[in-house]
């Protein structure tokens, strides 16, 4: 499982909502109780802006680092809430969060206030600092061209809420329908995720003379073959062509050489005037998402007290998870089991046609010489007959499926070495694809198992409490 970083804002008639930093900022969160870590879950079930907006928030770490980072900044502008879901490593989400606020806070201070290609252009220049740094690092840190981050910002400004995205993190908006009680989910981001058709669609547009822009594998779309996000900050291998060689690593280099970037840092901005309908907001890294539909988590959050909401989403996420991941294994074997069988078909049948063409060859060989070929030939297992094969033009070759034809020798021996060199080239795929499911399954087991432990262990922490 990614790593899932979560949070939920409250929305007050009075105007905004807030999310929160791993580390408080300048005196703007007034109250925050019962935050804390438990093994690799860090939470804050409820906190309070100066303002009065409530949050929850919680991080799930899944990967040996965590990769994902998030912010809460508040002022004049209103409120900024960030999430960032980084990729191999953590240091582009890192930057991000250290530079995307600060180079936003710079273009809303000036005479437009907060407006839509304001955030675009703070999204842009976060951008730019990060390829500078990684061409100033190139030598020394070559790994720092491929890591990378998605990007979700939410922004409060004067009633208006903008979301910001560049990557497959997701906003949901809850809303009150009329006096009815219930609450609708609302998408409010577009995610940029190979995945998605349009996205698919998006690519091939932008490189219609590139049949690989887009490829299937192991059942996932991914860009080239490599990343499934579209949009990012960072993935300066992926934008630009003198950073796509060596010394990266070798499953990072394209074939071919680039001719233009393939992703791009450039968001999908939209802005939203607040209703008092409007009752909370939701800000998730498509590691929640993976596991919840838009409605669950806000039935979730609508049904429960707020405080503890985002953990309460990370907990139903962790428990989807460990089912389809039984259930996912169950299928894993069963895969595993046919991919055997073909193996063992596939290892019978090479010995059996280079059989075939030892004795196609020795039949050329003695074509012409007038001299018989004496054989031995296996009736049945164990038994054995012997038999005489006079000078021939041509042989019969069984086809399976009660069929026979007669070849010459020369068409027989180029059939039955195409059938060898592809039954070799299909064992060799059926070999890797029988690796690649074994590291699914060894990953599969240890997921489950790391969230059956955590469970465990959260049950057991519960339990002096009760009896207290």
């Amino acid at each position: 499982m990614r790593d899932v970083r979560n949070c939920l804002m409250k929305l007050f008639s009075s105007a905004g909502a807030l999310s929160t930093r791993r580390r408080r900022r300048r005196g703007d969160v007034l109250a925050a109780a019962q935050q804390g870590r438990d093994g690799l879950l860090w939470y804050r079930d409820l906190g309070r802006c100066v303002d009065g907006v409530e949050f929850s928030m919680a991080v799930i770490q899944a990967n040996q680092v965590l990769e994902d980072q998030s912010q809460i900044e508040s002022g004049d502008f209103g409120t900024f809430v960030g999430i960032y879901d980084g990729h191999g490593g953590p240091h582009a989400a890192r930057y991000v969060c250290d530079h995307l606020f600060r180079n936003f806070h710079e273009i809303a201070s000036g005479p437009q206030g907060v407006t839509s290609d304001g955030i675009q252009r703070a999204f842009l220049a976060t951008e730019e600092g990060f390829i500078a740094l990684v061409s100033e690092l190139w030598n020394t840190r070559p790994d720092m061209a491929t890591t990378g981050t998605c990007c979700l910002v939410g922004i409060i400004s004067q009633r208006t809420l903008y979301v910001a995205n560049s990557g497959d993190s997701r906003a949901v908006l809850g809303r009150k329908v009329g006096c009815t009680g219930e609450v609708a989910a609302i998408q409010l981001s577009t995610e940029h995720n190979a995945n998605v058709e349009a996205v698919r669609q998006e690519l091939k547009a932008q490189h219609p003379d590139d049949p690989q822009i887009v490829v299937l594998k192991h059942g996932v779309w991914r860009v080239k073959g490599i990343i499934q996000v579209s949009r990012s900050i960072g993935d300066a291998y992926m934008k630009h062509a003198q950073y796509n060689t060596e010394p990266i690593n070798m499953k990072f280099r394209l074939s071919e050489p680039m001719s233009m970037p393939i992703l791009t840092a450039n968001p999908t901005i939209i802005s939203h005037h607040l209703q008092p309908s409007d009752s909370f907001l939701i800000f998730a890294s498509d590691g929640l998402w993976e596991h919840l539909s838009n409605e669950k988590a806000v039935e979730i959050v609508h049904n429960h007290p707020r405080a503890g909401s985002a953990r309460r989403l990370i907990k139903a996420a962790l428990q989807e998870a460990a089912r389809k991941r039984e259930m996912r294994l169950q299928q894993y074997k069963i895969v595993e089991m046919k991919l055997l069988a073909q193996q063992r078909d596939l290892q019978a049948k090479i010995p059996d046609i280079e059989k075939c063409l030892d004795i196609v060859a020795t039949l050329q060989a003695k074509k012409g010489t007038g001299e018989a070929l004496i054989t031995d030939f296996e009736v049945s297992e164990g038994i054995y007959s012997r038999t005489r094969i006079e000078d021939t033009d041509s042989v019969c070759l069984w086809l399976g499926a009660n069929v026979m034809l007669e070849y010459s020798l020369e068409e027989a021996e180029a059939l039955l070495k195409k059938n060898l060199e592809n039954a070799k080239a299909s064992l060799e795929v059926l070999v890797a694809d029988l690796q690649f499911l074994r590291d699914q399954v060894t990953i599969t087991q240890v997921t489950i198992a790391r969230v059956y432990n955590w469970d465990v262990h959260q049950r057991r922490s519960r339990q002096p409490a009760k009896e207290t």
